[in-house]
């Protein structure tokens, strides 16, 4: 199969669930290119961007000329090359009266020009609502394919905010939308999208990129109980409410040994590290900021706890990737994180912004390290079993090819 993917911005660091579709799709021996709204402006990149060329197959349709009258010398020569071959398409996206100044400013021309240059396609796979959305506009234009949607977090929040109504042309046009968690499927049916065209396909990780943390060659005890965070710095992460929980649980155990590590960056960064001066546990956290996928991977193997604080989650990734190495978890019960933790098996769940709650479950860890690797076991086996990327690519591959054998009974 030939499949466009629509993202936000590639490559990503921290959307390795896009990443690990896309690479194991090429694995099963499909056709890849990306369709990016934006280039990455982060320094590092994901090793299987080079290794699998990834860059070579991916296109930003946001970029055209800016200079008006080039864009306009340009858009002549794309309409020679294209007019001849497809008309009806070219016309519908120049329709200035329907798509006002998308279609005057022929932003919208050589979106279409871009896709158009690049072949028919199977299979478009949008990730987020919103790039379902330009899906399902390039769907009405004339763009050739299956319109297949995979809705995350912010997608839904957006819909929550303003209104079932948001995604209404998507869902018109839509082939099939994936949902990662029954939360997901509560609210896209609440928006309005047909129960027939959901299906449940979370995202997922690769548990072998995570070695079994408590390993016989890992020893449990340490003088230092190193608690991690892995997270956007955005008010949703719920980092106030985990430093607060780090302060507490210190002053309650003043000769406690812990480091508590955030990596990740984003606009509360200087607030953030503001704040643990201000609670006087500036020596006990370690801000790292945002790290590759292997330095992600070195940090969660030599972790003992994972802390995940949030005010707002769907299904993150990062509490998988804990798990899969063998952390036991700390995280807020939001969103769907209750499907992915097991509480009191493989970790604990409390409500969101509890600070009490946080420091009780977490002293408990602290003090009581015998049972982090059966929890790691039991974290492990749960992710193995429910959100394995292997596994859920060969499922994404069924999924395409039913809709795929549709058109052709």
């Amino acid at each position: 199969m030939k499949i466009a993917f629509i993202v936000d911005v590639f490559p990503s660091l921290s959307e390795t669930f896009i990443l690990n579709q896309i690479t194991g799709l090429i694995n099963l021996g499909h056709e890849i290119e990306i369709f990016a709204g934006a280039r990455s402006t982060e320094s590092e990149m994901h090793l299987e961007v080079k290794e699998y060329r990834l860059l070579n197959h991916t296109h930003f349709h946001n970029e055209i000329p800016q200079n008006r009258v080039y864009r306009v010398i340009r858009a002549f020569v794309l309409l020679a090359c294209n007019l001849p071959r497809h008309p009806f398409v070219i016309l519908r996206s120049l329709n200035f009266i329907k798509y006002g100044g998308d279609a005057l400013s022929l932003y919208l021309f050589y979106k279409v020009c871009l896709f158009l240059s690049k072949g028919n396609f199977d299979i478009i796979q949008c990730h987020f609502g919103p790039n379902g959305n330009l899906g399902a506009l390039l769907k009405e234009i004339g763009i050739q394919g299956k319109l297949v949607t995979m809705f995350h977090g912010y997608d839904i929040r957006r819909g929550i905010e303003k209104g079932k109504n948001i995604y209404a042309k998507l869902f018109k046009c839509g082939d099939c939308f994936l949902s990662i968690s029954d939360y997901t499927t509560k609210h896209l049916m609440e928006f309005g999208a047909d129960k027939k065209k959901i299906k449940y396909h979370p995202v997922g990780v690769s548990i072998n990129k995570f070695p079994f943390r408590w390993d016989t060659s890992n020893e449990v005890l340490s003088d230092s109980t190193k608690i991690l965070t892995i997270a956007r710095l955005t008010e949703e992460k719920g980092l106030i409410c985990g430093i607060q929980a780090i302060g507490k649980l210190i002053k309650k155990n003043p000769n406690i040994n812990l480091e508590y590590r955030i990596v990740g960056d984003g606009p509360l960064a200087g607030e953030l590290r503001k704040y643990a001066e201000h609670m006087e546990v500036k020596r006990f956290i370690h801000f790292r900021g945002q790290q590759s996928h292997e330095e992600i991977v070195r940090l969660i193997g030599e972790s003992h706890v994972f802390f995940l604080p949030s005010n707002a989650e769907v299904l993150p990734v990062v509490l998988m990737e804990a798990q899969a190495a063998g952390l036991p978890v700390v995280a807020t019960s939001v969103g769907a994180v209750s499907e992915l933790v097991k509480d009191g098996i493989s970790g604990f769940l409390v409500p969101e912004r509890d600070v009490d709650a946080m420091v009780e479950r977490l002293e408990y860890l602290i003090k009581n390290p015998e049972v982090w690797p059966e929890m790691g076991m039991e974290g492990r086996k749960h992710v193995d079993e429910n959100y394995n990327i292997k596994e859920l690519n060969k499922r994404l591959v069924e999924i395409y090819q039913n809709l795929l054998a549709d058109d052709s009974v």
